[in-house]
């Protein structure tokens, strides 16, 4: 379970990465040439014109980042689940073997750090990059809006 998360987080980050290099800058210049070959920049409606194309690109921009902060935040819960599921394996052997099968217990406590450390590892991997692209999202977003004046 926490692979098959982790995978989709991955994929989601690639896609993102993909986006942000080779397709956004193609869509921030169509916005940008769309909005300097208007005559009109300065009126009421020029404004909300203005909003709308950046409010879009926001959307574009921030696509996926959400659910791949769930996914970062996920991972570890998912890791606790199997640590559940490792210690109830103890306990299981402790009721029906008693405290001295050692190397069933082993297996138990195996189950149980594993998948917590394998959450932490998926979790902390896929952190750093979503940070990066939150930030980066927000910092194009304001450049654009930037770039885009009203004389």
């Amino acid at each position: 379970m926490i692979f098959a998360v982790t995978l989709a987080m991955w994929t989601m980050i690639l896609e993102r990465q993909y986006f942000f290099r080779y397709v956004y800058p193609s869509e921030a210049k169509a916005v940008l040439d769309r909005w300097m070959s208007r005559d009109d920049q300065v009126s009421w409606r020029a404004h909300r014109i203005r909003e709308l194309w950046i409010s879009e690109t926001s959307v574009d921009l921030n696509h996926s980042i959400k659910l791949i902060n769930t996914l970062v935040a996920l991972c570890p819960l998912l890791g606790l689940l199997g640590t559940v599921t490792g210690m109830i394996e103890v306990f299981d052997v402790m009721a029906t073997a008693g405290n001295s099968n050692a190397r069933a217990m082993a297996a138990g406590v195996s189950k149980a750090t594993i998948p917590t450390m394998a959450g932490m590892v998926a979790a902390l991997s896929g952190l750093y990059f979503s940070v990066q692209l939150q930030k980066f999202a927000k910092d194009e977003g304001d450049k654009l809006a930037d770039r885009m004046t009203h004389d």
